[in-house]
């Protein structure tokens, strides 16, 4: 009888064991929260299961055999969320956590998320609600973990080949177009700062590292807008001034932003050259000046939901600069052995520039069903730039009659960017699978025309003058797998590159084609206990690509003893990288080894029997460094908060010299960035922060450059119900940034002295008009194509 019972009971047990609670966890903004604790208790209060919501805030508890149960969800920051449950009538579960706030000293504070996060594949720095949010996007990443910027050059654990993008976008500009974008980006428009040391197989191979910056996105009904101006006062006065307007109704959100700079920019440097051949010591003064009163950077985004599975963006940035112009007076003293001034020239250079940058995109977003969506993204970037430049130069050499020397360029630069990409994903509980592919072609056109007066009248040159044609094809395959048990993380990808390169010099006249396939593997695993220590290890295999301004071989004159070349024959530098990383309560810690083979980077040299100086673009043999990384934000008190960033790091850089011997250069380094910050209202309406960067000596190439410093002070105050905003900032208070520059081996004797004129101060103020309150997000219907996923 009794197995009569069991056998007609049985298939109600089964039943049974398979009740299943699924659901979403979010916070009141409407954001997914990841890795949160959800755990189910029985009606004895026993720990039936429990695990975390995946990277959409997911999750999913399978074969509960009893009915009426708890569920219990908390995360660090958050209220702690208790619901009881019959399994009988199951539901799906939007579940929506308060941030935690404490009552202290009589003023509540509301806890914010961490100020970084660490991921499988990258570490996040949260920039909004923060006291940097004030600041703008170059002085943002200054503030970043992992991020270091020496005299304007952006690195990454010591490596320069920095791969940035916004919102997952490659943008095509470097140096000081670069800095200018990122300067008139506002800080407040930024969400967070990806730093991704070993990028995925989704992200294109180039660079040792990508650093992503995610702007934030509009969930505010209605209309407002933000009227901002900046006053930025170092050895002369520059100004900012923008109009960003944001507009969001049902399924359309539309942004635009337009900033205009001016000012004048000044660099202040010393040259030193010593030529043990003839005895002599030549040195140079240049302190540099530019005037530029029309600097425009535009931004427009329009998004679209057609319905509730597809949704459109089309995307607009531009940076327009028509007109840089300054002229530098040079003048030159040249020293016999016996310290004595026998001769001297003076170097006028009159010069412009003009630089338009444009970028088209636009992307498409398809849900395909519950667990599958398919994206495709196709952008467009013009890049035209130019400079032309009168040189006059008055020479006055010992036993040479007096005599006057003249010259002309024109320098023209035309790059052109398309690419189309389509991606995969599929995400299950545990399971994830994203693959695609990518096609992209880019065209380049560099002119240099030359004219002089070595005949007595002033005439072109064909001999000097050159033209640049390139043109590289790129196409991409790319396939990763991540799962997700229990405490354990791990995701592996695979990227193969056909690159296809062509590039045709006038003259001399020169042909240089190449074809290859490369593969780029990468691998992470992440493992948390449940204290939350978590232990990472990720290994990647990267490209570093030279710029196309490096290929150019044209000689670009600074003066007639000076002058920049580029190499057509310049190789890509593969990059293997290996992290291993450890977080716990705001501690982050990373042990890293990089090696890098034919690394490119611009050298300089000394000719002794023309007494020029060589800036030039080359590969040296080889470069690795290993080092360690520390991060750590104290909160000292809810008010006030320190942060410590620290870097310790090996590096060895081998290159074949002018003398034909392959040297090396070595060095132990230290990077520090430490900042106090307070929050001195009770509304967070008054912030205040100050800090410290030091950067000791360094190495690139041949070169050794000296250690650095700078002192900074922010103070940001709100008005009148947070829409005025006030901002003032000290920078380099103690004007301690300037660096020195030597190369000293062979008959290689040089050093320079820069300084980037950063000591100042900058006032800002920011009015926001229009609605400024987040409504409650509106249901969107579903429509019959998402009634079926």
């Amino acid at each position: 009888m009794n197995k009569i019972l069991l056998f007609l009971c049985f298939p109600m047990m089964v039943l049974a064991q398979k009740e299943r609670i699924a659901g979403t966890v979010m916070n009141t903004e409407n954001e997914k929260l990841s890795a949160v604790h959800v755990t189910l208790y029985n009606s004895k209060n026993e720990l039936i299961k429990e695990l975390k919501t995946d990277t959409n805030g997911g999750f999913t508890l399978e074969s509960i055999a009893e009915n009426n149960v708890k569920l219990v969800v908390k995360t660090i920051g958050y209220s702690l969320f208790e619901k009881t449950l019959d399994l009988e009538k199951p539901e799906a579960l939007q579940i929506i956590l308060k941030k935690e706030s404490q009552e202290i000293e009589g003023v509540v504070m509301t806890k914010r998320k961490p100020l970084v996060k660490r991921k499988v594949d990258r570490l996040e720095f949260n920039v909004e609600n923060s006291n940097i949010s004030s600041l703008n996007a170059w002085e943002i990443l200054k503030n970043t973990p992992n991020v270091m910027v020496n005299n304007n050059v952006l690195t990454v654990k010591g490596s320069t080949g920095i791969l940035v993008a916004i919102n997952d976008k490659k943008v095509m500009l470097t140096g000081d177009e670069l800095k200018n974008l990122l300067e008139n980006t506002q800080g407040d428009e930024v969400k967070s700062i990806e730093v991704i040391t070993n990028p995925p197989a989704k992200y294109e191979a180039a660079g040792s590292a990508v650093l992503n910056i995610v702007m934030k996105k509009n969930k505010i009904e209605g209309y407002r807008g933000v009227v901002s101006s900046k006053y930025i006062q170092t050895q002369y006065a520059k100004a900012v001034f923008g109009l960003s307007q944001y507009y969001k109704k049902d399924k359309l959100s539309v942004m635009a932003s337009y900033y205009k700079g001016m000012g004048t920019y000044y660099r202040e440097g010393y040259d030193y050259v010593n030529y043990a051949e003839s005895q002599t010591r030549w040195i140079s003064t240049m302190n540099r000046k530019d005037k530029n009163t029309n600097q425009n950077t535009l931004n427009f985004n329009v998004e679209y939901e057609l319905d509730s599975l597809t949704s459109l963006s089309l995307n607009y940035s531009g940076f327009f600069s028509p007109k840089s112009h300054g002229i530098y007076d040079v003048p030159t003293q040249i020293y016999n052995s016996q310290d004595i001034l026998e001769s001297n020239y003076r170097t006028f250079n009159d010069h412009q520039s003009r630089s338009a940058n444009s970028s088209v995109s636009f992307q498409a977003d398809r849900k395909l069903n519950k667990k599958s969506s398919l994206s495709w993204i196709n952008y467009f970037t013009g890049n035209n730039s130019g400079k032309d430049q009168n040189v006059a130069t008055h020479l006055n050499f010992a036993g040479q009659p007096s005599r006057e020397d003249n010259f002309l360029t024109q320098n023209k630069a035309d790059v052109k960017l398309y690419s189309t990409q389509l991606d995969y994903q599929w995400k299950g509980d545990q399971w994830e699978i994203e693959s695609g592919t990518k096609y992209s072609f880019v065209k380049t056109n560099s002119t240099l025309n030359f004219s002089d007066n070595e005949n007595g009248i002033l005439q072109y040159r064909p001999e000097k003058s050159s033209v640049f044609d390139y043109k590289e094809h790129n196409f991409a395959l790319y396939s990763s797998l991540s799962y997700n048990i229990g405490k354990w993380n791990f995701k592996g990808g695979l990227r193969a590159e056909m690159t296809n390169l062509e590039g045709i010099v006038s003259e001399p006249y020169d042909l240089n084609k190449n074809k290859y396939w490369k593969f780029f593997p990468t691998f992470y695993a992440q493992y948390t206990t449940e204290n939350k220590h978590e232990f990472g290890f990720s290994y990647g295999k990267r490209i570093n690509r030279p710029s196309y301004s490096w290929l150019n071989p044209a000689k670009s004159y600074y003066n007639l003893f000076s002058y920049f070349q580029g190499d057509p024959q310049l190789k890509a530098t593969i990059i293997h990288n290996l992290n291993l990383t450890y977080s716990w309560k705001n501690w982050n810690v990373e042990l890293y080894y990089r090696k890098e083979l034919y690394p490119s980077m611009e050298i300089s040299y000394q000719v002794p029997s023309t007494n020029n100086v060589v800036y030039h673009f080359t590969n040296i043999e080889k470069g690795q460094a290993f080092g360690i990384d520390l991060y750590k934000n104290f909160e000292v008190k809810p008010w006030w908060n320190i942060i410590v960033s620290e870097s310790l790091e090996h590096n060895e850089n081998y290159f074949n010299g002018v003398d034909g011997i392959l040297h090396q250069n070595k060095v132990w380094s230290l990077g520090s960035n430490i900042s106090t910050s307070f929050t001195l209202d009770k509304n967070s309406d008054w912030k205040m922060e100050m800090g410290h960067r030091y950067y000791s000596p360094g190495v690139q190439g041949p070169f050794r450059i000296s250690s650095t410093w700078s002192a900074y002070f922010v103070m940001n105050r709100k008005f009148f119900n947070k829409k005025l905003e006030a901002s003032l900032v000290f920078s380099d208070i103690f004007r301690t940034t300037g660096q020195k520059v030597v190369t000293r081996y062979a008959n290689q004797d040089n050093y320079f002295l820069d300084y980037t004129d950063a000591r100042g101060f900058t006032l800002s103020l920011k009015y926001n008009f229009g609605n400024q309150s987040v409504k409650n997000a509106k249901t969107i219907r579903k429509t019959s194509e998402q009634d079926r996923l």
